[in-house]
């Protein structure tokens, strides 16, 4: 009874809430009209309207009412509009941006063209402030301190226990408190949908990937064992502590470059039914919310049970995605926590399988497309390594192929005419 009271308090909380973002959202844009000034307005998904048509269709329709040769020049044509519309609306770059809101929640994030309105709307802003690092942010901190001291000293003493049943019930409860404190230190409002799919032992458990938090997100309702390289400093000591008491796969640096040695540690893990499932983000880099990059192969040739995870954050009361190119990792905990809340859906799908004659590369794609259909998220093929590297050159190669069968169809039409 008292959960499903303090559940009853966070919903009406956030509607709460929800009221007072609107009402400073219609405030503004009035006092912005009143006095001529423009607020800024997001972007938005799709600017240049674009037609499902494959290449050889829209050569073919340049080409019409003339000879067709092997080559001709208006084919650069298609081509030079390509390129603009990928520069007009590039919908890879603006991932790795925060999702701009229509609304404005009285946060700094929101109407970069913000300017003084009326003195109520001001007021409403400064007490904001004051509560969100005057109360919370202090609470928050204490909290995420007390989780990760807990963490660390807790798993220790359980390493002290003999492997088996007992060693393994510790672990698992002392994880999962931990990752609870730490979850309540972001205010996080975490909605589970089909739990009756999550996922099990023997297997490999795959998420769309927003934040570094994605990882409590997820813990905080069952325990995984984790995937990742050996750090220094305060997070070694975690992985050090956390490896006594359950049989996480921590990599070296010089290790995690070796896909083979990579594929045999997880192939050895999931092997063994007794230890947890495993939880990787194939994408390997955040994006922010909106949509699902390409999924890298490794984690899905390992030939056992996929759990696909969609995880979506709702970007009205803060926002969990991490530009790690922009923000460092205290600089990011700081404006995860004195943002009012980060409220979320998780949904657990189905077990996913590789079939019969379907590759690795197949079996990502298809465990990515039901993952984006269930978190309402957009289904990209570009890598998310684009974040910080140019396009491989397997991108323009599938280009020029495609090109190429254009101009070998072409002439092999007029040959056999």
């Amino acid at each position: 009874m008292p959960g499903y009271c303090a559940v009853l308090l966070q919903l009406n909380l956030l509607d709460y809430f929800s009221f007072c973002f609107q009402w400073a959202t219609l405030r503004m844009e009035r006092g912005a009209k009143e006095k001529n000034q423009h607020l800024y307005k997001p972007y938005s998904n799709g600017i240049i309207a674009k037609e499902p048509v494959s290449l050889e269709q829209e050569i073919q329709e340049m080409r019409r009412g003339g000879a067709e040769p092997e080559f001709d020049m208006s084919d650069i044509f298609y081509f030079c509009r390509r390129g603009v519309e990928s520069i007009v609306d590039d919908e890879v770059t603006k991932r790795f941006t925060a999702e701009e809101l229509e609304s404005w929640n009285l946060l700094t994030r929101s109407n970069y063209n913000f300017h003084h309105i009326s003195t109520r709307l001001t007021a409403l802003w400064g007490v904001g402030v004051l509560i969100r690092y005057g109360i919370l942010l202090p609470l928050r901190v204490t909290l995420a301190f007390t989780g990760v001291g807990l963490l660390v000293v807790l798993t220790s003493v359980v390493g002290l226990f003999p492997n088996g049943r007992i060693k393994n019930y510790l672990s698992d409860k002392v994880h999962l408190m931990c990752y609870r404190i730490c979850v309540r230190a972001l205010t996080a409002i975490i909605t589970y949908h089909d739990s009756e799919n999550k996922p099990k032992n023997g297997g490999i458990c795959v998420a769309n990937h927003t934040s570094p938090i994605d990882v409590i997100i997820l813990a905080s309702d069952g325990c995984y064992a984790m995937v990742g390289q050996v750090h220094g400093g305060l997070m070694g000591v975690i992985q050090r502590a956390m490896v006594k008491a359950c049989p996480h796969i921590w990599f070296e640096r010089s290790e995690v470059k070796d896909r083979h040695l990579v594929a045999k540690r997880l192939s050895d893990h999931v092997a063994d039914e007794s230890k947890l499932p495993i939880l990787i983000f194939p994408e390997g880099t955040c994006i922010n919310n909106t949509s699902v990059m390409m999924f890298k192969k490794g984690s899905f040739e390992i030939g056992c049970k996929v759990y696909p995870v969609a995880i979506k954050y709702d970007p009205r009361f803060g926002d969990a995605f991490w530009n790690s190119s922009k923000f460092g990792m205290v600089n990011y905990l700081l404006h995860m926590m004195s943002s009012w809340a980060i409220v979320c859906s998780v949904w657990y799908l189905p077990p996913m399988s590789r079939m019969e004659g379907e590759d690795a590369v197949q079996f990502a794609n298809r465990v990515k497309a039901a993952i984006a259909r269930k978190g309402g998220l957009a289904d990209l093929l570009w890598d998310g390594g684009l974040k910080r590297g140019k396009v491989k050159e397997v991108f323009k190669e599938e280009q020029q192929k495609l090109y190429s069968k254009v101009l070998v169809g072409s002439s092999e039409d007029r040959s056999r005419s």
